[in-house]
């Protein structure tokens, strides 16, 4: 099992049980360490009613069946085993089973509208609504968004019903007290207490992780459930724990409320997410790209690739650049970038700075969607005559050959792919560390493109000429390239 969990529970019966008490004393009352507020009851009287048991089922096919074993005419077992496996269906594949899942969620609007994660209900056929009262409701699917894990449900009551109000969680502090509210192990209306542990953790869960931690206990069967404040408005979803066990160990995540709203917001008008885009692949820039480039201190977001028709490429965005400012927010680090980006509205013109050979330039672009540029579009293919080149020369450690037809079907090297091609590297190098193997392209050395190994090594005198001790490759592996720094020689 995985040490992060996404913390929706599925097949109930099938989790044991017996180990699984053992962490429930974790998730009915305060937080182990320090002593909690003096009582949270006023505020769970208040909101309770708002948080529901969302329950989900799926069918699932069953796998091909065992079939009948062949015995020899007249034997004794021969009447038996096919009445056997006709009885249970395993003759050619057994019978398709339903398969449930718990979670949790909340109302954010009287007339019906309940927010969860996108994996509780996943793949679901049917899914319900259980209110605090005993009712229980059918939900319909209004969107989802797979790289935030937000969905958003609507169910008909026949009467307006309790919903809570979305707080700021960007006022929340560490060690502020918050209160989760939600369903772990299938047990309903839960109640657990703790603290702001830290703020905006990247978990690897996506592309714009920006998360809550807290120790309030967080269990499965709470995907998707309120982190309150201690006004009663909800300030996360939460979302997922790191816990060896499945269990809370008092390291639980939750999407912050400021992250989510937006998302809300377009899914019920639109039905699906429109983000920003502006068509680049970007890098961590850490200290050696950071000295290799001239820029001091390591901050931004490098650009390791520039889409050829999206709005980057149209703006004059190089590869190479770093961005460090985007629509007025400072770019500390990459994982910056595309959180706002994404926020920035479709068809916005902004601003932002990049340094560029060490000096900030300023560039205006217009953002596209990011929906639309996640459509796939067909490679163009080179129809340049194939180089006639020497044999694979050793630099930096590494064996280099120019791209020829041959190299293109051994390594799947892309069809308009220009460069030099990794053939062997050697352990001892310097590069080994970095990661680099055979069948990397290296598409330019110091922002300089190559043809051959022989523009390798000039581009390395030079360098060294110049009193450089270190410059960046630019390493394409498939589909994907980056930015990889080396030492010179």
């Amino acid at each position: 099992m995985s040490m992060l969990t996404r913390i929706s529970l599925r097949s109930i019966a099938a989790l044991g049980f017996a180990a699984g008490l053992g962490v429930l004393a974790a998730g009915t009352g305060f937080a182990a360490s320090g002593k909690g507020p003096e009582s949270v009851a006023d505020i769970a009287e208040r909101v309770t009613d708002a948080v529901v048991n969302i329950s989900t089922s799926q069918t699932v096919e069953a796998q091909k069946g065992v079939q009948i074993p062949q015995l020899p005419p007249g034997s004794p077992f021969e009447e038996f085993f096919d009445e056997f496996f006709k009885k249970n269906g395993k003759e050619g594949g057994g019978r398709a089973r339903k398969v449930s899942s718990l979670g949790s969620g909340f109302v954010i609007d009287a007339s019906g509208i309940i927010i969860t994660n996108n994996h509780v209900i996943a793949d679901a056929d049917e899914i319900f609504a259980n209110f605090n009262d005993g009712s229980k409701l059918k939900a319909e699917l209004v969107g989802k968004d797979t790289k935030s894990d937000i969905a958003v449900l609507r169910v008909k009551p026949e009467k307006p019903i309790k919903a809570v109000n979305f707080g700021n969680s960007d006022k929340m502090r560490v060690g502020d007290w918050v209160m989760a509210i939600g369903n772990p192990f299938g047990l309903g209306g839960s109640v657990s207490v703790g603290v702001v542990s830290a703020r905006n953790r990247d978990i690897n869960a996506g592309p714009y992780d920006n998360f809550i931690q807290t120790d309030a206990a967080i269990n499965r069967g709470n995907s998707g459930g309120p982190l309150f404040n201690m006004d009663g408005d909800v300030i996360g979803i939460n979302t997922a724990i790191i816990s060896p066990s499945g269990g809370s160990i008092g390291i639980g995540f939750a999407i912050p409320s400021q992250s989510v709203m937006p998302i809300v917001a377009q899914l019920r008008e639109f039905g699906e997410t429109r983000r920003g885009w502006i068509g680049v692949r970007i890098q961590q820039v850490d200290d050696a790209i950071a000295e290799s480039l001239g820029i001091g201190r390591a901050r931004g977001a490098l650009i390791a690739g520039v889409n050829d028709d999206g709005p980057a490429a149209k703006a004059g965005m190089k590869t190479g650049d770093v961005v460090v400012k985007f629509d007025g927010h400072d770019i500390k680090e990459m994982r910056d970038l595309p959180k706002i980006v994404a926020d920035t509205a479709v068809d916005k013109s902004v601003e932002m700075v990049v340094l560029r050979d060490g000096k900030e330039k300023t560039i205006k672009i217009t953002l596209g969607r990011l929906e639309d540029g996640e459509k796939p579009k067909l490679a163009s293919i080179s129809k340049e005559e194939p180089a006639k080149v020497a044999a694979p020369k050793n630099t930096l450690g590494l064996g280099l050959s120019a791209i020829t037809d041959e190299m293109r079907k051994k390594y799947k090297i892309k069809p308009n792919a220009k460069g030099v091609v990794v053939t062997s590297v050697d352990n001892n190098s310097p590069v080994a560390d970095r990661g680099i193997r055979p069948g990397d392209v290296i598409l330019e050395f110091q922002h300089e493109m190559l043809a051959t190994p022989a523009d390798m090594q000039k581009r390395i005198d030079a360098l060294k000429k110049a009193g450089k001790k270190s410059a960046l490759m630019l390493v394409m592996r498939g589909d994907e390239q980056r930015f990889v720094p080396v030492t010179l020689p």
